[in-house]
């Protein structure tokens, strides 16, 4: 009987296990299961649906194999102890698009999910809620909107939504998810509403990253008890009171910056010893810097800038002796600069950018710090020569004293700095040559001479900067020839970079970085526009550590193909200068350089050829008196961008090749009236409109483009407004840059 009994049993569970996998092949889909087997079905399921979605650039999910008896040795799967249940999920960088699978509760044992640095977009779908035993959930660098709804995760222990679109409040979500969170990484989203309750149960909560949204409100009592706490980029308003910072504050790392904190700091923020950085910049504090900070004996960071504090700097500060990077941008300093600056002899970065300092740049010693890395003076009063004290500090890597009044030459001396990795002098007064002991920075990363009076050649030295991949020498009065030697610029930068990702300082960036890049990047240009819309005060000191290690910030493709990369790339900035004669045809050489910007100059001769050998996504020649034919080779340049010939005097046949350049999205061919040919009436040429071509009247345009709009025919009346519009793109960047 009992023997009867069993057997039933064991027919029941067949049975139900054949119902298991009719439904599998008839449905295709998943029941949560309890075994191996339902996992690897769930995983075989995602993989279709992954690749239903992402017909092209698939990630390691497509090797996935339904005939492998273990999904546990599936790239990216991870399984428990014994084998026996999935327990893991990472598809991270993956090229994975669309929305979000919605069949993750399936997987009744998974307890991490990463699903980072992929383009996944839509709402989280209501199955992830449904996924109690997720420990770890990393859904950082999508493209993620809609509204928040994770409470029934209750067991996550860390948590990362940033770099999302994510909107709404967090208050149903917490502290319904609280028991036992230790991180949480909201940053970079659309979320709005109060914060200062929200956290009150996360017992356990040591990292809480709210930065880059739209939280508003008063902030979170409780802070003082986390590791780190970052509410920065957001509206959030008020006071700081003293109360908050209690005697047991465990904060290493707070970042208020950028919100609509008023009045004065407490003092009794010295009760937070092991803070390491503490960033209120962009604020609207008043009144004195409390002296009680300097008992803070563990401080590395102290970012005060862009607030109203009183011109005094405490004595106290002297005793952070562990202090590496001090801001006091934009606090509306004025006169000399403090004396007491100059004896924060263990400062490595000292930034006082934005101030009205008219003087004390050599009285107040800042020039004799011995540890001194970086020096951020921009946007002072600052007047007279350069100082040739300068060349005196040896450790210093990065000298920015842009917009500021200094007039005179450029000290020779400046040459003999061997760890200057970036000289940014434009926006001055400056005039005489470019000293050719330049071409000793064989560390120099950025040479910045734009908006100034400087005369004579370009030294053929610089040819020796071999690190040097962003020259900028702009709107100055500069004549000869381009020397051929330039075209060595950047060949090896290796060196530098690999010193950089060496570097084991903590803290490398600051408040300056924004406003360095928006210099240093032409942000009218793409694909530089892009990186432009998205320079939170985060993203610059992201993208700014990735060029400083060698990493470039946008795709770049080689001469003939469209197979991009994100290998580093710069640009050579030469126009709005008096420069003349030919282009060496060594430029072909320049293959780490993305831009070439000629224009505005009297350059003569033919373009050469060697030309199309670059991985341009910027060429611009505008108004110089090149002659000859356009060189057929530039139709190679596939991830060409902007390409701008106009007002010159090229001749013969119009390259029809560049009907085939996909990315081209600025087009101007204009006033070159001995072109002929016909532009193609479909492909991209087409997609332009008929400023593109006016003044080539051997050009054959088709139709519809010479009826798409109305435009001045008169070549000076043309001429006169593109100054204009010159003109008042200058006078724009100068306004962002400066707001």
């Amino acid at each position: 009987m009992m023997m009867k009994k069993i057997i039933s049993e064991d027919q029941a569970f067949s049975w139900r296990f054949i119902l298991f996998v009719f439904l599998i092949l008839i449905t295709g889909t998943v029941v949560a299961g309890d075994s191996l087997e339902t996992d690897k079905q769930v995983l075989l399921n995602l993989k279709s649906f992954l690749e239903e979605q992402n017909r092209v650039n698939r990630g390691w999910y497509s090797e996935w194999d339904a005939e492998n008896s273990t999904p546990c040795l599936w790239h990216g799967v991870s399984c428990s102890f014994d084998g026996q249940r999935v327990i893991g999920i990472n598809l991270s960088d993956n090229n994975i698009s669309g929305e979000m699978f919605n069949q993750f509760s399936a997987l009744t044992e998974l307890r991490e999910l990463d699903l980072s640095r992929n383009t996944i977009g839509g709402a989280i779908p209501d199955d992830l809620n449904q996924c109690c035993s997720l420990v770890y959930l990393n859904l950082s660098h999508n493209i993620l909107e809609g509204e928040l709804v994770l409470a029934g995760l209750y067991s996550l222990e860390k948590l990362d939504l940033s770099m999302n679109r994510i909107r709404g409040d967090v208050e149903t979500n917490f502290p319904a998810i609280c028991q036992s969170l230790i991180v949480a990484n909201l940053s970079t989203n659309n979320f709005t509403g109060n914060i200062d309750k929200c956290f009150d149960e996360c017992l356990n909560l040591q990292y809480l990253d709210l930065s880059a949204n739209k939280f508003v409100g008063s902030i979170w009592s409780g802070f003082t008890r986390l590791v780190e706490y970052s509410v920065s980029e957001n509206l959030v308003s008020g006071t700081l009171l003293g109360s908050m910072f209690t005697n047991n504050c465990s904060l290493q790392v707070l970042d208020l910056s950028e919100n609509n904190f008023q009045g004065q700091l407490p003092g009794e923020i010295s009760n937070c010893k092991n803070l390491v950085v503490l960033n209120i910049w962009g604020n609207s504090f008043t009144g004195p810097i409390p002296s009680e900070m300097g008992m803070i004996t563990s401080l590395e960071g102290l970012f005060l800038g862009s607030n109203r504090f009183s011109n005094e700097i405490p004595e106290s500060l002297l005793n952070l002796t562990n202090l590496a990077f001090l801001d006091l941008s934009k606090n509306n300093f004025g006169g000399e600069i403090q004396e007491i600056l100059g004896r924060f002899t263990q400062v490595k970065f000292l930034v006082l950018h934005g101030n009205a300092y008219t003087g004390g740049i050599t009285s107040s010693g800042i020039l004799k710090l011995p540890k001194i890395s970086r020096l951020e003076l921009s946007y002072n009063n600052l007047s007279g020569s350069l100082p040739i004290e300068i060349s005196e500090m040896k450790s210093l890597n990065f000298l920015m004293l842009a917009y500021n009044q200094f007039t005179g030459g450029i000290p020779l001396e400046y040459g003999n700095l061997p760890q200057l990795q970036a000289l940014d002098l434009s926006f001055n007064r400056l005039s005489g040559s470019i000293p050719p002991a330049f071409g000793n920075l064989s560390s120099l990363l950025w040479l910045m001479l734009a908006n100034n009076s400087l005369t004579g050649e370009i030294p053929p030295e610089i040819g020796d900067c071999s690190s040097l991949l962003w020259l900028n020498l702009e709107n100055n009065q500069l004549s000869g020839k381009i020397p051929p030697e330039l075209a060595k610029i950047g060949k090896n930068a290796t060196q530098t970079f690999e010193l950089n990702r060496l570097r084991n300082d903590r803290i490398i960036a600051g408040s300056g970085e924004c406003l360095s890049m928006k210099r240093w990047i032409p942000a009218d240009y793409p694909p530089f526009s892009f990186v432009y819309t998205i320079l939170t005060r985060k993203s610059c000191r992201s993208i700014w550590d990735r060029l400083l290690k060698g990493n470039g910030v946008f795709p770049v493709c080689a001469s003939g193909s469209t197979v991009r990369t994100y290998q580093i790339s710069g640009y050579l900035q030469l126009c709005g200068n008096r420069l003349s004669g030919e282009i060496p045809s060594d430029i072909g050489e320049m293959q780490n350089f993305s831009i070439l910007h000629f224009g505005f100059n009297g350059f003569n001769g033919t373009l050469p050829a060697s030309i199309g050998q670059l991985p341009l996504v910027v060429l611009n020649i505008t108004q110089n008196r090149f002659s000859g034919e356009i060189p057929v080779e530039i139709g190679n340049v596939k991830c060409l961008q902007n390409l701008d010939l106009s007002y010159n005097n090229f001749s013969g046949i119009f390259p029809t090749s560049f009907n085939y350049l996909n990315e081209l999205s600025k087009f101007n061919i204009s006033y070159n009236p001995l072109i002929s040919g016909v532009v193609p009436s479909n492909g991209q040429l087409a997609t332009f409109e008929k400023e593109s071509y006016l003044g080539d009247p051997l050009l054959d345009v088709p139709d519809f483009i010479n009826n798409r709009t109305t435009c001045p025919q008169n070549h000076i009346a043309t001429h006169k407004r593109c100054t204009k519009l010159a003109v008042l793109l200058v006078l724009v960047t100068f306004v962002i840059i400066r707001s």
